[in-house]
């Protein structure tokens, strides 16, 4: 089914206008506080109906004859396509499965009940829209089965549809209903970033809850029109770069008409990775905690019986989930930390950027605790919406056609396993780290004609100024490797990490942004 024509009665897509957010913490008395939970709670319980509601109408729209109809018309036949989307429409339209029609049950369901002295009109027909689109990527395989929402993983955001009614911006509050909430403002605002936000125009608003160290905070988020203010010091450079992201490194290398500008072979992220131990270490705590309170739902080899289980969590397991979830908190903090500097490094480079175009849900799978920490792809979200703003984009190309990790510049195609991390070609005899060649070699991917290829000729013409950077880069990866543990996937081996000489490139170790101490206290207490 295609889904850009499944509501095309319905939905009248608008050219989409350019926005950011400036979040601002919230002063909360325990009244106000008290009021927001009450709200939040009823956003839940409507959240959970209209959810219930989306899915049945799913299950009874896949049921139908007309839902079968359409499915048996060719999806790849140009005479059946248009049929095949008309009978798809007909069917939606039949069983109301459109966000218009569950906003009005929405709405149905906010004023029958005590929700409705609670919402107002927009922010439920938001709430709505938010569970119809759960069972819409449901129902277009984009994501498994949504599940309804829990007291122990509550709705924590509610926003409105604009700044007129319902949750409004006024003057240097917020006003919802009987509230009136004022923000803190960063009195300081030593870069300026705040009082260019509040300058521009505001489309609407969203009160975000958040569980820090166990307590409560409240925080607004305003999305504006326009574009974020840049900082001073994060210059952006008219050059082309190409960068090759893997799970644990990223390498990049610019250019600058035609003239290789730098280069360089980092561990990606390298300071999330520290509070994986604390992590592991209440995952193991936690498991024995349930193992010991519940000894009847396991088998005799430790797996889980099937069917349906009463578990009993003790007071002690409550809070080592409280210190997990804070531990995760941190990380994500951090990490968000790691790749805005990183998307700053990479667009201080060049605001042009090629990258392979990965799958990676892929990467999950494969590679699913560094992933976790780590988080390349949203990364990639961050660093496209940076060098939009930058004036600049993100390109990427297939991995099918350009064959970047096996392709030598004299032409000749050799496949590579994973694990060898070195460029060695047996025709031309040229050696390099395996992710900075990928990375040069992207930098000549031309497209012609919706075919992405590799352009040969001009790699071979620009590789004797490339060859001394790409060596640079590899000497300071060398020596990082004398001072600290390096990923296996850089290629350096225990007999190569030997000090550089004094003539070599000096390069600083990267200072950690995360305290040892502070993640082993809140791991002990």
């Amino acid at each position: 089914m295609n889904k850009n024509n499944s509501n095309k009665h319905y939905n009248h897509n608008k050219p989409k206008r350019p926005s950011f957010i400036l979040e601002l913490p919230l002063t909360v008395n325990s009244k106000d506080e008290h009021i927001l939970n009450v709200k939040f709670e009823s956003a839940r319980q409507l959240y959970n109906a209209v959810l219930g509601e989306s899915l049945k109408r799913l299950s009874l729209m896949k049921e139908s004859k007309q839902w079968q109809y359409a499915r048996s018309l060719s999806k790849n036949n140009k005479e059946q396509i248009t049929e095949r989307n008309e009978a798809f429409n007909i069917c939606v339209q039949q069983f109301e499965f459109i966000d218009y029609d569950l906003q009005s049950y929405g709405t149905e369901c906010k004023n029958s009940c005590f929700i409705g002295d609670h919402l107002d009109a927009h922010t439920a027909q938001k709430i709505s829209t938010r569970a119809f689109k759960s069972a819409q990527r449901y129902q277009f395989r984009q994501s498994g089965r949504p599940r309804f929402k829990s007291k122990w993983k509550s709705l924590n955001s509610l926003e409105s549809k604009t700044n007129d009614s319902g949750i409004r911006w006024r003057d240097d509050h917020i006003e919802w209903d009987n509230l009136n909430l004022k923000p803190l403002f960063d009195k300081k605002d030593k870069h300026g970033v705040q009082s260019y936000a509040l300058q521009s125009k505001v489309k609407y608003c969203r009160i975000v809850r958040k569980s820090i160290k166990g307590k409560q905070r409240f925080y607004i988020q305003l999305v504006l029109s326009g574009f974020p203010k840049i900082k001073t010091k994060n210059t952006v450079s008219n050059n082309k770069a190409c960068i090759d992201i893997g799970p644990s490194t990223i390498a990049l290398v610019s250019k600058q008409d035609n003239i290789i500008k730098d280069a360089f072979l980092k561990e990606f992220c390298s300071n999330a990775k520290q509070l994986k131990k604390y992590i592991r270490r209440i995952q193991r705590a936690m498991d024995r905690s349930k193992r010991l309170s519940n000894p009847d739902n396991f088998n005799t080899d430790g797996t889980v019986k099937k069917g349906r289980l009463k578990w009993v969590f003790t007071n002690g397991y409550i809070r080592l989930k409280a210190k997990l979830s804070e531990l995760h908190r941190i990380l994500a903090t951090y990490r968000k930390t790691e790749h805005g500097r990183l998307a700053n490094m990479v667009i201080s480079k060049a605001n042009i950027i090629m990258a392979e175009k990965l799958s990676y849900k892929s990467f999950q799978k494969n590679y699913g605790k560094s992933i976790r920490d780590k988080a390349p792809g949203k990364f990639m979200s961050m660093l496209r919406r940076k060098a939009e703003n930058a004036g600049g984009k993100v390109v990427e190309f297939p991995t099918k056609t350009t064959k970047l990790s096996q392709t030598c510049q004299c032409g000749s195609i050799v496949k590579k396993p994973l694990s060898q991390r070195w460029h060695t070609c047996p025709v031309c005899g040229i050696k390099t780290q395996r992710d900075l060649y990928s990375a040069y070699l992207g930098l000549f991917v031309v497209n012609n004609n919706d075919e992405w290829n590799l352009d040969i000729d001009s790699a071979c013409k620009s590789w004797n100024t490339a060859e001394p950077l790409l060596e640079k880069a590899i000497v300071q990866v060398i020596q990082i490797a004398s001072n600290r543990k390096v990923p296996v996937s850089f290629g350096i081996k225990s007999e190569d990490r030997a000090i550089p000489s004094q003539s070599s490139v000096v390069v600083q170790r990267d200072s950690g942004c995360c305290n040892n101490r502070e993640f082993a206290a809140i791991a002990r207490a």
